[in-house]
C-alpha cells in the first residue's frame, strides 16, 4: 500500500469516527434518565454534603469516579479535568470522587495542583449503585446528572474510562508517534524532584479585615471559607489560606513522601526551622529568603 493510500485510509477512518462519535452524542441525549437517592458524601473540609449540595445552582453535575490517590492512571485523568475544570463550570458544576479519606484527598489534590472539588465516597454506596464498585473493588468513570425545579436529581448518564477512551488525550497524542502508547506508564508525580511543590499559599496580614476587601475586591479572588482569623481564597487553582498575623509574611509549600529525610536534605544545606506544627508538618526558611510549609503527604 503506498504513503497515499495509507493517508487517505487515515483520513476516511478519523471521518468516520467523528461521525459516530455526534451520533452516540445524540442517542445519549434521548437515553431515560433514572431517579436517585440524595446521596452523602464527605468533603475535605470534613464536611457532610449531599448530592443536591453538589449542583449548587446548577441544574446539571458531572462527577468522576476516581480509584483514589494511589492509581496513577486515574491521577492523570484527573490531571487532563484540572485543566478544562473551569471551561465547565459555565455549564455545571463538576466534583471529583473518591474512597480515600478527606484529609489524604486534600494532601494529595494540593501536591497535584487540582483546583476542582473533591468529596470521598468511603462511607457511601454511591460508587456500587451507580456501577463503579464490585467485588473486586472501585472503577474508574464518569457520571452525570441533573436536578430539576423540584430538586429531584436524575442520573442522566455513565462511562467507564480505561485506555483509549474518549476522556484522556494523552493516548491519542502518543499514538500518533512511531513508538505509539503499547508501553506507556503514567507519572503519578508531576516532577522527579522529592519535594512536591503544592497550589497552597499563606499569606501572614497585618490588617486582616482591609486585606480581605483588597484580594477580593481589587484582586478579584473568590472567598472558599472564611473565619475570624483565616479566610480561604481561591484564583487560578491557587489556594491563598489569608491569615490574621503580627507581620507581612508568604508562606509556599512543599509536599513529600518521606519528612524525615527530605527535611535533613534542607537542614544539611542550611534551612532553619521556623515552627513545628507536627512531626511531619514544619515551617522552614530557607538561606535565601524562601519560607514554605514542609509536610508528608499521606498516604491513600
Amino acid at each position: 500500500m503506498t504513503i497515499y493510500e495509507v493517508t487517505k485510509q487515515i483520513q476516511s477512518l478519523e471521518l468516520e469516527i467523528m461521525t459516530k462519535k455526534k451520533q452516540l452524542a445524540e442517542l445519549r441525549k434521548e437515553q431515560s434518565l433514572q431517579i436517585v437517592e440524595n446521596y452523602m458524601f464527605q468533603t475535605v473540609d470534613h464536611y457532610t454534603i449531599t448530592l443536591k449540595e453538589l449542583f449548587k445552582d446548577k441544574n446539571q453535575l458531572i462527577i468522576i469516579h476516581n480509584m483514589g490517590s494511589t492509581c496513577r492512571y486515574c491521577s492523570m485523568w484527573a490531571d487532563g479535568f484540572n485543566g478544562i475544570y473551569h471551561h465547565l463550570l459555565p455549564s455545571c458544576e463538576f466534583v471529583l470522587s473518591s474512597p480515600d479519606d478527606p484529609i489524604v484527598q486534600e494532601d494529595f489534590a494540593a501536591s497535584k495542583g487540582w483546583s476542582f472539588p473533591m468529596v470521598s465516597s468511603k462511607e457511601s454506596t454511591f460508587s456500587e449503585d451507580l456501577g463503579f464498585k464490585n467485588e473486586q473493588g472501585f472503577m474508574p468513570g464518569v457520571s452525570t446528572f441533573t436536578k430539576d425545579t423540584e430538586g429531584t436529581i436524575f442520573h442522566h448518564h455513565s462511562a467507564f474510562f480505561g485506555p483509549h477512551d474518549e476522556y484522556c488525550v494523552t493516548y491519542s497524542l502518543l499514538d500518533l508517534l512511531p513508538s505509539g502508547s503499547e508501553d506507556f506508564v503514567p507519572q503519578l508525580k508531576r516532577s522527579n524532584s522529592s519535594f512536591q511543590l503544592t497550589n497552597n499559599v499563606a499569606v501572614g496580614v497585618k490588617n486582616y479585615e482591609n486585606a480581605l476587601q483588597f484580594y477580593s475586591t481589587i484582586l478579584g479572588m473568590k472567598a472558599v471559607s472564611q473565619g475570624e482569623t483565616e479566610t480561604k481564597f481561591s484564583m487560578n487553582g491557587v489556594n491563598f489560606f489569608i491569615e490574621n498575623s503580627d507581620k507581612n509574611t508568604v508562606h509556599f509549600e512543599f509536599a513529600v513522601d518521606d519528612f524525615q529525610s527530605s527535611k535533613q536534605k534542607l537542614l544539611d544545606s542550611g534551612c532553619t526551622v521556623d515552627k513545628t506544627h507536627s512531626s511531619k508538618s514544619e515551617m522552614i526558611s530557607d538561606p535565601y529568603g524562601l519560607k514554605f510549609h514542609l509536610y508528608e503527604i499521606k498516604k491513600g
